[in-house]
């Protein structure tokens, strides 16, 4: 498991409803401290001495009265049974740490050393902290974290809307054969913008636990699809660039570009494998049509794929005519029609929705 991963899973573990983060708000409404590692091995056992081996069943009025003795709290790596407590932790002592306090220098240490996550309860400061790995992590207020997602997808609509807009824009300009890089790139950088921003409210649903279900309900029906129409995206023009990357290059690619590079149209142009410079991004494409045919009701990937490679584009894909499709394997005479009608209500409804 990666830090990322073990972070987010560890925040999981601690978000609110959960029965270690009422353990935890026990420990602080009693203004005690705690040292709590989330897991044991045979390394635990050699830096941690003393105390009372327990092996008993997790609960939090147990961690709470347990951590009212000095020493640490033990518990099993999927936090349902605590092993030991009031145990002293003697942890390497050439770890480096930046922390001042006792406690929380040896839950750095702990953290580094073992590969656990530790969490340190400062008596003083009234704060939590986690430790994993090098990372540190200070445990929020439900309500400052939610203030922030409740602004974060108020963003997230503004965003949307405009990444509305410009897929509307493609669809019409696809179906016209105006299509140029700077309008795929537009809408490219416009679904990694959304993207990041979903992450970072899918961040913050993880830490509110229950308090977040109200933001996951709102997060999913604004960006429900959203990884499809990128894919979609990508499968219709990822052959026009000419330093042809493949779809995981490209997806990389897009994820590395830093704040500033994902608003240059040029560089997210140049992610996906276009050479762009000058007037280039004006450079005429043509879309495949794998986005538009994923338009077409209950028309499964498989034929999408096959009415793709069969046709080689869009512009003969919206020429076709019944016959010509039912020459595609799997395409009988009603599916051919349903094709055929659906692509032309599609490019009807673009071009009104772009001209009127």
């Amino acid at each position: 498991m990666t830090d990322d991963e073990l972070l987010r899973s560890t925040l999981a573990a601690v978000a609110p409803g959960t029965e270690l983060r009422d353990g935890l708000e026990r420990i602080l409404r009693g203004r005690t401290g705690a040292l709590i590692i989330l897991g044991h091995d045979r390394l635990m056992d050699k830096i941690a001495t003393g105390g009372f081996p327990l092996d008993i069943e997790f609960s939090a009025t147990r961690l709470r009265e347990l951590c009212k003795m000095d020493g640490a709290v033990i518990l099993d790596k999927d936090r349902i049974r605590i092993l030991r407590a009031a145990t002293q932790l003697v942890p390497d002592a050439t770890i480096e740490t930046s922390e001042s306090g006792t406690r929380h220098r040896t839950a750095e240490r702990v953290a580094k050393q073992t590969g656990f996550p530790v969490i340190s309860v400062s008596q003083s400061m009234h704060i939590v902290a986690l430790y994993i790995g090098h990372r540190r992590v200070v445990l929020e207020d439900s309500g400052d974290i939610l203030a922030r997602g409740n602004q974060a997808l108020a963003t997230l609509e503004r965003y949307k809307h405009r990444l509305d807009e410009v897929t509307g824009t493609l669809s019409a300009l696809e179906i016209e054969d105006l299509v140029t890089v700077r309008d795929v790139a537009s809408v490219l950088q416009r679904l990694e913008m959304v993207r990041r921003i979903r992450e970072e409210i899918a961040d913050y649903v993880l830490q509110l636990g229950i308090d977040g279900r109200l933001l996951s309900l709102q997060l999913e029906e604004l960006t429900a699809g959203l990884s499809d129409d990128l894919s979609l995206v990508l499968q219709d023009y990822l052959g026009e660039a000419r330093h042809a990357v493949s779809f995981e290059e490209a997806i990389t690619a897009l994820t590395e570009l830093d704040a500033t590079e994902l608003l240059d149209l040029v560089g997210v142009a140049r992610a996906v494998g276009f050479t762009v410079s000058g007037d280039a991004l004006d450079s005429s494409v043509s879309p495949q049509g794998h986005r538009l045919l994923s338009k077409v009701p209950r028309l499964p990937g498989a034929i999408v794929e096959r009415l793709v490679v069969h046709f080689g584009g869009l512009q003969r894909l919206l020429s076709a005519t019944v016959e010509e499709l039912m020459e595609v394997d799997g395409v009988g005479e009603g599916r051919a029609r349903a094709v055929r009608e659906g692509l032309s209500r599609l490019a009807e409804s673009s071009i009104l929705d772009r001209y009127v």
